[in-house]
């Protein structure tokens, strides 16, 4: 299931002017009250937020679901507490470099070639990618399965072929 382009949080945390780690302990304890799958919205200017925040995941139940720069100044990490069930692929397209169209052309060509019910993960950092692939797995009938930002501006797809 994809996720949704603007997520709601349940809560706010503003820790602008907070030097790190405290946006992440304050992220921590707001968390811990938390039930699975409701997400937070953690607004700092704190420069390590964003490298403390993108290794959390690997060690705690917790997924960065998006980040925008905040109207107060700063940058807004959307975090939700459990991590989704991941979509395993049978191929991966690293097109991180390359510009719109090309990652949307790559993975048609690969699509192609895939059977029916099988998924291909694409990785990119190209600015318009996450509408453009929204905008094509809709007039193509694809499935978006999963999405998610994997560092700040880079975003892994999971399309699956019906």
């Amino acid at each position: 299931m994809a996720k949704p382009t603007h997520p709601k949080p349940h809560v706010t945390l503003d820790m602008t002017g907070t030097a790190c780690p405290g946006p992440l302990l304050g992220a921590k304890r707001i968390l811990d009250e938390l039930l699975a799958g409701e997400v937070m919205l953690l607004i700092s200017d704190c420069p390590g937020t964003a490298d403390d925040l993108f290794t959390w995941p690997k060690y705690a139940d917790v997924e960065i679901l998006k980040t925008e720069t905040s109207a107060q100044g700063g940058t807004g990490y959307y975090i939700r507490k459990g991590k989704i069930r991941r979509v395993s692929p049978n191929a991966v397209l690293d097109v991180r470099g390359a510009t719109c169209p090309g990652p949307i052309v790559e993975a048609k060509k690969l699509l192609n070639g895939m059977r029916k019910g099988e998924v291909l993960q694409l990785v990119s950092d190209c600015p318009g990618i996450r509408a453009d692939v929204r905008s094509w797995v809709k007039a193509t009938g694809l499935e978006l399965a999963d999405t998610r930002e994997s560092a700040p501006g880079e975003y892994q797809f999971h399309i699956r072929k019906r």
